[in-house]
């Protein structure tokens, strides 16, 4: 073991003099190689098999395994295929295969197979394999595997596969598989697959799958699957499913199981619709199906049953119970009962 890295110490030291010993050091290097295969001391612009060099600078590609010291520097259209191993940084233009920056690992334009840095691990183009940064990990085009940032993962693209952020996740496009962040996932575009937000979870349109936020879940669009929000959960299209939420829940149209431990409203709500506190359907809206609450206010239609201490339906076809029971369709006399109130078209 000692042999080994007294041997690797010495080759280091060749590479560093290789380094120092011109102006221009990406000119020169040590070759030991047969037919384009061997070893390669110093700044080699082309080569296959193992390459060690203190600091890579216009490199173009190589192939197997490379160890460097120093940082790179001018090195944006580097090709690595195979194994890159860096005591602070790995980076070039395209890093294909295993990259293991002491720092950090960075791609100009491509990031595929494995890689971990200290600090963090990102390219400018895509990400695809797994990506681990110590901080940070991310990509300006899309991501697709396994990425993981101690403080955050996101993209300027989509995400497909398992992100997880220790504070945030988010992706400027689409997300879809798992994404996890301590504070929040986000999504420029939609979202599917399994999401879990410390502090809430959101998307420009669509959200479907397992969503969970602790203060809240947030759709520009629809929102469909299993829905769990500490505090609410909202969205601008459509709420199907089974959602769950601390506060309140709203959408123009509800579908499905709703429950809030204050109050549901919308304009069309199908389904069965549990609130502490108040189920409220907007004028010339629609309630189907069961609903129970301390207040129930239908300015619209309902067809179905509602169960609270006050219940109020511009139009019935069901039955009230309760308290007061308010029937505007009904005939004088019969539109205020206590206990129960109905009406059938």
């Amino acid at each position: 073991m000692l042999r080994g890295l007294k041997l690797l110490s010495i080759i280091f030291l060749l590479a560093a003099f290789f380094h120092s010993a011109v102006a221009e050091e990406s000119k020169k290097s040590l070759d030991l190689a047969i037919d384009g295969y061997g070893l390669s001391i110093g700044n080699s612009k082309n080569f296959t098999g193992l390459r060690i060099n203190f600091r890579d600078r216009g490199v173009e590609r190589i192939n197997g395994i490379n160890l460097t010291l120093w940082r790179p520097k001018d090195n944006d259209d580097a090709v690595y295929h195979g194994i890159s191993l860096g005591l602070t940084a790995v980076g070039g233009g395209a890093l294909k295969g295993i990259s293991i920056g002491g720092l950090g690992v960075g791609a100009k334009k491509e990031l595929s197979g494995v890689s971990a840095g200290l600090l963090g691990v990102g390219s400018g183009g895509n990400i695809s394999g797994i990506a681990i940064g110590g901080l940070g990990a991310g990509a300006g085009g899309s991501i697709s595997g396994l990425v993981i940032g101690g403080l955050g993962a996101g993209a300027g693209g989509d995400i497909n596969g398992v992100c997880i952020g220790g504070l945030g996740a988010g992706a400027s496009g689409n997300i879809t598989g798992l994404a996890i962040g301590l504070l929040g996932v986000g999504s420029g575009g939609s979202i599917k697959g399994i999401t879990i937000g410390g502090m809430g979870a959101g998307a420009s349109a669509n959200i479907s799958g397992f969503t969970v936020g602790l203060l809240g879940i947030g759709a520009g669009k629809n929102l469909t699957g299993i829905n769990i929000g500490g505090i609410g959960v909202g969205a601008g299209g459509e709420l199907k499913g089974i959602t769950i939420c601390g506060i309140g829940a709203g959408s123009p149209s509800i579908k499905g199981l709703t429950i809030a431990g204050f109050g549901i409203g919308g304009e069309k709500i199908k389904g069965i619709t549990l609130a502490i506190g108040m189920v409220k359907v907007e004028k010339e809206g629609r309630l189907t199906g069961f609903s129970a609450s301390a207040f129930n206010f239908n300015k619209g239609r309902q067809n179905g049953i509602s169960i609270g201490i006050v219940n109020y339906a511009v139009h019935l076809n069901g039955i009230q119970i309760g308290l007061i029971n308010y029937v505007k369709n009904n005939p004088r006399g019969l539109k205020i009962l206590p206990l129960i109130n109905l009406h059938f078209d």
